[in-house]
């Protein structure tokens, strides 16, 4: 009997060992679904109280319970929780009585990273009103456009943006938009000033009527993407979603002790949703800079005694690059929370800068599913968490990118793809995954929905993004679909561009594409089987092959650069300096292509689309294209003709891009 109840026992112990040799994750896949599963009950919980309890009542509370803490630190100064609290109602009030704001109302920001941003935000939702967090690069035609589709009756702006701001101010006013500056004076006429009107304001609680028609489905805020088509899109944040984007910073064990150090900007989701709300959340401290530089990264780490960094793939990759230093491994980072970062350079952040533990994740601003790699391996977004696919109801499917549209059957049905290829992520939408679209523009809220994908009548967002899934069930982002592709961090709308350059007069039509810059090829390794992506290729092939181990160094560029190809007008000739003055006038930095291709005609589709991938395969080689080519020359302000130097200098990495 003894001897039973000793082999019951033995069996008992020994069986989560058996578990993790069968199923070596299932104890990190079920502690991560159970701090999903935290963030949901919290969120759900809020939702039921009247009003319901939003980030802003989460902000407060931190505020009562640790009054002095630090919330934010920027260059040398410290705002603590108390601080931002009064200063948020002194902002609340002015709005409402000097610009007559009320619940429903909106209010567009125009401003880069500066503790003003926080308390501005607050403010804006101690009002009920939804905040419109403009991109500061934008100028011209994207801005009018931006501002216009959130329906905002008030623009702050940050008066070093006034040239920008007096360039639209006509349109504005014809509008009867009430124009701040955040400054104590003003010398633009039309254009009054704000800070001066929050320093007069009582610092005194709002009062929650104020709020008082606010739900949890209510606008907080229009975070703007670029999408496949067309000019960027204010995508709908809803109090709901702001609680919920909490759930990276939550699951990656963030506490009220840590330091989260962003200089992504506020204007962003990232920066925004994930730094600041999350840093909230948690009562933890946000050390905020206005500019990301990686030359001065490590040294803020120490100053502020950071734990926690926020990066996409770029900033990591040029951290990497700096020039190495002794003190390479004294900080005291722990966690480094991102997406876009690729298996080689994830390696060299390691072994460079020490066991820091990395938080990969897939999302999209406007999106209703991520995933987020809390195993740690390396060059992963994310798992097929079965707890998780349970709730969130997504899969990869089928996708022709000639043709830009999903693959169907023949009974109209989209088709599954199966492990280890590559297929475009769509979830279905439900109440656990919700699609609040985009702000003003029905038509493109309308483009991410699928319809009838695996039965009649069923309903997907459709993310845009290829992703795959190993046979072990990690997950892998693969490529953008459609007319985007994303240069230093930031998504470029192709259509928003070629509109822009479709604007000089010499200029007759217009194809604009993103390439990759030629290198090595990208390896990385999943388990004992090896992914290759051929960087000079934009339909990248997929290719799987068995070894025993695998190193790679690759020193390339993320995502894909900004390349045009253009028919001349009838009797026009090519001008390089005019062109770079246009695009430097109406194009940020990332945004504007860097390679020009003359053409005598420009092909189109069956479906009268521009072909872009056969241009996009055959780059920018001067020896290999034989239409006239040029490159942007910013020292010297102009296109200038693209020689075989220019090329080998741009891929042996000699010429900076």
């Amino acid at each position: 009997m003894f001897s039973c109840l000793y082999t019951a026992l033995a069996g008992l112990l020994l069986l989560p060992l058996l578990v993790n040799l069968a199923c070596p994750y299932l104890f990190q896949d079920l502690r991560f679904f159970v701090r999903l599963v935290r963030v949901a009950r919290l969120a759900r919980r809020g939702a039921s109280r009247v009003p319901p309890r939003t980030l802003l009542e989460v902000f407060s509370r931190r505020a009562r319970q640790a009054p002095r803490k630090p919330l934010l630190l920027f260059g040398d100064e410290v705002y603590t929780y108390e601080q931002v609290e009064r200063r948020s109602n002194q902002v609340a009030r002015a709005l409402r009585e000097h610009a007559g704001l009320e619940q429903g109302d909106a209010v567009a920001l125009f401003l880069g990273n500066e503790p003003a941003y926080v308390w501005l935000w607050l403010g804006c939702a101690k009002l009920g009103c939804a905040l419109a967090c403009l991109n500061c690069n934008i100028r011209a035609r994207s801005l009018v456009h931006c501002f216009q589709c959130s329906g905002a009756k008030v623009l702050l702006a940050d008066p070093e943006l006034a040239a920008a701001i007096e360039e639209i101010l006509p349109i504005l006013k014809e509008e009867n938009v009430a124009v701040y500056y955040l400054s104590r004076t003003s010398e633009t006429e039309g254009v009054r000033s704000f800070m001066d009107k929050v320093d007069a304001a009582s610092d005194e609680p709002i009062p929650v009527s104020w709020r008082s028609n606010v739900t949890f489905k209510s606008p907080a805020l229009y975070i703007y993407t670029s999408g496949t088509t067309g000019l960027p899109k204010a995508a709908l944040i809803t109090h709901e979603r702001t609680l919920l984007a909490c759930g990276l910073i939550i699951a990656s064990g963030v506490t009220s002790a840590d330091i989260i150090y962003t200089a992504l900007p506020l204007y962003h989701s990232a920066g925004l949703l994930i730094g600041v709300h999350g840093c909230i959340m948690q009562g933890a401290t946000l050390a905020l800079r206005s500019k990301f530089s990686a030359t001065q990264f490590w040294d803020d780490c120490r100053k502020y005694n950071v734990t926690v960094i926020q990066y996409i793939g770029e900033v990591l990759r040029y951290l990497c690059n700096v020039p190495k230093k002794d003190n390479d491994h004294h900080h005291t980072v722990r966690i480094a929370l991102g997406n876009g970062l690729r298996a080689d350079v994830w390696r060299e952040f390691i072994r460079r800068f020490g066991d820091i533990r990395i938080f990969e994740f897939y999302a999209a601003t406007e999106g209703n599913v991520g995933f987020v790699n809390y195993t740690g391996k390396i060059g992963a977004v994310g798992r097929l968490n079965y707890f998780h696919k349970r709730i969130m109801r997504y899969d990869l499917i089928k996708y022709d990118v000639e043709k830009d549209e999903p693959v169907r059957d023949e009974n109209g049905y989209c088709i599954k793809v199966p492990k280890g290829e590559v297929g475009l992520l769509v979830c279905k939408i439900t109440q656990f995954a919700p699609f609040s679209g985009y702000v003003g523009a029905k038509s493109q809220t309308e483009k991410k929905k699928l319809r009838d994908v695996f039965q009649k009548g069923d309903l997907y967002f459709n993310s845009g993004d290829l992703l795959m899934i190993d046979r072990d069930n990690f997950i892998y982002f693969h490529d953008r679909v459609g007319d985007t592709f994303r240069w230093k961090g930031e998504n470029v709308a192709t259509t928003e561009v070629a509109d822009i350059l479709g604007l000089a007069n010499f200029v007759h039509e217009v194809n604009v594409y993103g390439v990759p810059v030629p290198g090595s090829t990208l390896v990385f390794l999943q388990m004992d089987y090896v992914y290759i992506g051929y960087l000079t290729c934009v339909h990248s092939s997929t290719i799987f092959y068995k070894r025993s181990s695998s190193s790679c160094r690759f020193k390339g560029h993320e995502g894909r650069i900004g390349m045009a190809s253009i028919r001349l007008t009838d009797g026009c000739e090519f001008d390089g300096e005019r062109l770079y003055n246009h695009v430097a006038d109406y194009l940020p930095a990332y945004a504007r292509p860097h390679f020009v291709r003359v053409q005598d005609a420009i092909e189109i589709t069956g479906t009268f689309k521009y072909r872009k991938v056969q241009l996009a395969q055959e780059g920018f080689n001067p020896a290999v294209i034989k239409d006239t080519l040029y490159f942007l020359d910013n020292k010297e302000k102009t296109y200038i003709p693209l020689t075989e130097d220019i090329y080998n200098a741009i891929c042996s990495n000699r010429l900076k891009l």
